[in-house]
């Protein structure tokens, strides 16, 4: 019986990387995304790639309304769910969010309320289930606070705590959350950023996703260099961090 998958943010590069390694396993997918274009880009791609069945869903995930109604879709569709990814996301403007209190709410709507209003309405699915994972992509810029970009920070820190949380309750019914924290990636979202040594790019990433959701991990930094770097990062006293330029 072939895997059924969820992915919300579907077009996002990493979850782009993801979604072809279970179009391999010839499974079949509810991709979920805002642009008609590029879901229908990516739907085909993914036929061609061996995904049994493609099913698209058009939704802003700030249309904190409409979750319930594309999760009885996506069920509908797919009669029942095994796994979900959940990888869409802004890289907002730190300047402006330090300016406007709509810019900073928005932010925090789009990285973490939207995404803690999803996994309020599947979790139960899974709960009953039994059995399945849950993934998510947060980011290690929720380990420690930084004047650079602390509103997405603080967004991705509160996203971590709360699937921390949920693993904790899921783990007893047998459903793995996985925490996903990528450092720095080439994507689209990031293209205004210079990239440098730690850069990393998106295939291996997504197979990194794949592979954490295959084995049911827990926390995982990708690429895995990250985990050593935050730990580091995390030890810094608040006195000397405070003079650094991060």
């Amino acid at each position: 019986m072939s895997m059924k998958v969820l992915i919300i943010g579907a077009s996002s590069a990493i979850a782009y990387e993801t979604a072809k390694c279970f179009a391999r396993d010839g499974a079949d997918l509810f991709l979920v995304g805002r642009s008609t274009e590029k879901l229908t880009t990516v739907a085909a791609d993914l036929k061609v790639r061996g995904a049994k069945r493609v099913e698209t869903y058009l939704l802003d995930l700030c249309e904190l309304d409409r979750h319930q109604e594309m999760f009885e879709q996506a069920l509908a569709s797919l009669g029942e769910l095994d796994m979900l990814l959940i990888a869409h996301g802004t890289l907002g403007d730190q300047h402006k969010c330090e300016q406007s209190v709509a810019e900073t709410m928005q932010e925090l709507q789009t990285n973490c309320l939207s995404i803690i209003s999803l996994l309020t309405i599947i979790a139960n699915y899974f709960e009953q289930q039994r059995h399945g994972c849950i993934a998510v992509v947060s980011s290690v810029a929720g380990d420690r606070g930084r004047k650079s970009n602390y509103v997405y920070g603080a967004a991705k820190a509160a996203l971590s705590i709360f699937l921390q949380g949920l693993r904790n309750r899921l783990s007893s019914a047998g459903v793995s959350v996985v925490t996903i924290k990528p450092g720095y990636v080439a994507t689209p979202m990031t293209a205004h950023l210079k990239k440098g040594p730690l850069t990393a790019n998106p295939q291996p990433v997504g197979r990194g996703i794949y592979e954490a959701m295959k084995k049911g991990k827990d926390v995982v930094y990708l690429p895995w260099f990250w985990r050593p770097i935050m730990f580091v990062i995390r030890s810094i006293p608040e006195g000397f961090f405070k003079r650094l330029s991060l």
